[in-house]
C-alpha cells in the first residue's frame, strides 16, 4: 500500500493520437507547466468507483457473506477471476510521511498472533466459497510485509496455498522495505513463489531521508535490485515521492538520475499529500521544510522528462514502465485494469482482502475490514467476518464505474458499448457530463465525437480530471480535501 499520493507518454506530432501509442520523448514537452498548475487540484485515484470514502457502516459482515454466497452460487463461467490482498500492518520504525494503516513495533511476537487470525479469516472465506478457488494475483502490502521473518512468510504462504489454488503465470507480488531484507531473504521470496517486488525508495537524498525518518543508503537498494534480477524476478518496481521535506528540484534530479541508472522495470511516482490533521505521523514534518507548489510542479515536469528520455513508457497516472514490461505491453494492447493496488495486467477480478483495514471487492460490492487489531481480532473471535463498512453498488454506480474504468485504463470508450451493456442511451444519460467535457476538449485533453470519447496523449497525464467529470458523488460534494492531488 503506497505511502503518499500523485504523470506521461511520448511521440512527435502525437497530440491527437491514442494514449496507447508509444511514440518518442518529445511527448514530455506537450505538457506545459501552465496545464500542470491548472490541474494541481485534489481528486480521487479511482482504484475503485465509488471511492472508499463513500463506503457506509450499514454494509455489514452479513452483506459480505451474502456476496460470497452469490459468487459461489454462480456458474464457473460467470465467476470473475480471484485475486488476494493481504495487509501486514507492522513496521519497525515510523516514516513521517506515511498515510497507511500501520503499527509501529519492534515486538515481532505480534506477527505470530496476527498470522493465527489471518488463518481464521481465510477459514471463514473457504466456508463460503469452497476450498481450492483459483487465484491469479496475490499482493502483500502494509505496513511492511517484510516485517515477517522467513519462517512467518513461509507459514503465511503455505496457509494460503492450502486454501487457494495459485494459477501458473499469475502475478504474485510483495512490497519490500530495503532495510528489512538481504540477499538471503530474496532467495526465500523467490522460493515462496513471489515473482514481482516493489521497493520503497521515496528519495535517495540523505537529507530527505533523515527528514522523513527513513534512512537507507542507495548502495543497499542497488545491491538488492541487482540480486533480485539475478534470481529471475519478473518485474521490479521502485516507489518515489516528490514534495517531501528538504526536497528541491535540483536534489530530486539527483535521485532521478540514480533511479534511471538503477533501471527498475516499473516506477511509481507519487506526490506527497501533507495532511497532518488526518495523519498523525505527518505532524513531525515541519511545513516550512516542504517544497513550494511551484517546486513540486517543477519536480513532476522534470521527472516526466527524465523518465521519458530514458525510454520509459508513461502507463497512466503515477506509473512508468520499460517498454517490454508487462504493464507497458498491457497498455499498448488495451488490456490495462485497475484494482485497489493500482494498475494491473490481470483481468477484472473479485478481490478477497485479508487483514486489518484491507479493502476488497466481491461482485457488485466493496468492503473494508476493521482498522484496529482489537476490532479485527474481536470479530474473528466471534466467528464473524471483520467487515466494518462497505457498499452495494447501484445500477448508476455500475454504469459510471464502467465509464471511469474505460477512461482510466484504455483512455477511450465507445458510447455504443455502454449503451448495449447497460441498456441506456449514453448521450442522454450523460448529457451534463458531455457538456462539461467541452472545457477539457478545448484544452486538448479529450476528443469527443458522435461515437465516443478519446483521451489525447496530453490528456492521459490528467486522466483523473477526465474521470472526475463522470463521478456523481463529486458532482454533489465538492469537498475534495480528503483526496491527493491529481498530478
Amino acid at each position: 500500500m503506497n505511502r503518499a499520493q500523485d504523470t506521461e507518454n511520448k511521440t512527435n506530432n502525437c497530440n491527437d493520437c491514442s494514449p496507447q501509442c508509444s511514440g518518442g520523448s518529445d511527448t514530455a514537452h506537450f505538457v506545459s507547466d501552465d496545464l500542470l498548475r491548472r490541474y494541481d487540484v485534489s481528486g480521487p485515484r479511482y482504484t475503485s468507483y465509488p471511492t472508499a470514502d463513500r463506503f457506509v457502516e450499514a454494509f455489514s459482515a452479513a452483506d459480505y457473506a451474502q456476496a460470497l454466497k452469490l459468487r459461489r452460487g454462480g456458474t464457473s463461467a460467470m465467476a470473475l477471476p480471484l485475486s488476494l490482498y493481504v495487509h501486514v500492518p507492522f513496521c519497525e520504525s515510523l516514516c513521517y510521511y506515511c498515510a497507511c494503516n500501520k503499527i509501529i513495533t519492534k515486538h515481532h511476537e505480534k506477527s505470530v498472533e496476527y498470522l493465527r487470525y489471518l488463518s481464521r479469516e481465510v477459514d471463514l472465506h473457504v466456508a463460503q466459497i469452497g476450498l481450492g478457488q483459483s487465484v491469479s494475483q496475490l499482493h502483500l502490502g502494509g505496513g511492511s510485509p517484510t516485517f515477517l521473518n522467513d519462517g512467518e512468510l513461509t507459514e503465511l504462504m503455505a496457509m494460503l496455498k492450502r486454501n487457494f489454488r495459485f494459477a501458473p503465470g499469475g502475478e504474485y507480488s510483495i512490497e519490500v522495505d530495503p532495510r528489512t531484507i538481504d540477499v538471503k531473504r530474496l532467495d526465500t521470496l523467490a522460493a515462496l513463489g513471489f515473482n514481482r517486488l516493489s521497493f520503497g525508495v521515496q528519495d535517495f537524498d540523505p537529507a530527505v531521508q533523515k527528514a522523513v525518518h527513513r534512512v537507507q543508503p542507495a548502495e543497499q537498494v542497488f545491491a538488492l535490485v541487482k540480486a533480485a534480477r539475478a534470481r529471475g524476478f519478473e518485474s521490479i518496481n521502485v516507489d518515489l515521492i516528490y514534495g517531501l521535506p528538504q526536497q528541491s528540484p535540483e536534489s530530486f534530479d539527483r535521485t532521478l538520475s540514480q533511479v534511471v541508472d538503477l533501471r527498475p522495470d516499473r516506477i511509481a511516482l507519487y506526490a506527497y499529500a501533507h495532511l497532518p490533521e488526518r495523519f498523525k505521523p505527518q505532524r513531525r514534518i515541519a511545513t516550512i521544510e516542504l517544497p513550494s507548489g511551484g517546486a513540486k510542479i517543477s519536480m513532476l515536469s522534470r521527472s516526466m522528462r527524465k523518465f521519458m528520455d530514458a525510454s520509459y513508457v508513461y502507463v497512466g497516472m503515477d506509473h512508468f514502465a520499460l517498454p517490454d514490461d508487462a504493464l507497458a505491453v498491457a497498455k499498448r494492447q488495451g488490456r490495462l485494469h485497475r484494482n485497489f493496488q493500482g494498475y494491473s495486467t490481470q483481468p477484472d477480478c473479485d478481490l478477497i482482502a485479508l487483514g486489518v483495514s484491507s479493502i476488497g471487492r466481491i461482485g457488485a460490492t466493496y468492503s473494508q475490514n476493521a482498522k484496529t487489531l482489537e476490532e479485527y481480532y474481536d470479530a474473528l473471535d466471534h466467528g464473524h467476518f471483520p467487515i466494518v463498512r462497505g457498499l452495494a453498488l447501484s445500477r448508476d454506480d455500475l454504469v459510471r464505474r464502467a465509464v471511469i474504468m474505460a477512461l482510466m485504463c484504455q483512455g477511450e470508450l465507445q458510447f455504443e458499448s455502454i449503451d448495449l451493456a447497460y441498456l441506456i442511451e449514453f448521450k442522454s444519460y450523460f448529457a451534463a457530463e458531455l457538456e462539461s467535457l467541452k472545457a477539457l476538449h478545448e484544452q486538448g485533453l479529450v476528443m469527443v465525437d458522435d461515437s465516443g470519447i478519446q483521451v489525447t496523449v496530453q490528456g492521459w497525464f490528467f486522466v483523473r480530471a477526465v474521470a472526475m467529470v463522470f463521478d456523481r458523488y463529486l458532482q454533489t460534494d465538492r469537498t475534495r480535501a480528503r483526496f491527493s492531488k491529481i498530478i
